[in-house]
């Protein structure tokens, strides 16, 4: 016999868009974006000009954290879109970003004339600094949207 009263309704837990590897997924998406914000941020008041595009990318990456963070949370096909989208250029941002800064240096001679200075971002040499994780983090979150796309989308 199934209970249909509003009070067996009300207290049935609602299915979260996150569970399991999901909620991994989403706190280690956090802490990217607190790293990369507040590295940002720190770079752009104490020392933009000595590499305004890495600091840049950095503010951008962080950026690009927060809204996938929110987006692996929120529900709905908007929001999946949403974190379809962010974490797809988050993947290419590291494959491009890490590629221009392991090996254009090295191929085309840019060794002196480094657009990203002598520092780090978040996706320099494919997220290296960070351990790997923002390399291997957009391919687990884009498996993920995979096993989880809504049905409206």
């Amino acid at each position: 016999m199934v209970n249909n009263t509003p009070a067996a309704t009300a207290s049935s837990p609602t299915p979260s868009r996150t569970p399991g590897i999901g909620r991994v997924l989403v706190v280690i998406y956090g802490i990217l974006a607190l790293a990369a914000v507040g590295r940002s941020v720190f770079q752009i008041i104490d020392r933009f000009g000595e590499a305004p595009v890495a600091f840049s990318l950095s503010a951008l990456s962080g950026l690009v954290y927060v809204v996938a963070t929110v987006a692996l949370v929120a529900r709905g096909a908007v929001w999946y879109r949403v974190a379809l989208i962010t974490i797809s250029f988050e993947l290419a941002g590291v494959i491009i970003v890490g590629t221009i800064t392991t090996f254009a240096p090295w191929l085309i001679g840019l060794a002196d004339n480094d657009p990203f200075g002598r520092t780090s971002t978040v996706w320099s040499s494919y997220g290296l600094g960070y351990l790997l994780i923002p390399l291997v983090l957009p391919v687990l979150g884009l498996l993920y949207l995979r096993r989880r796309r809504p049905a409206a989308v």
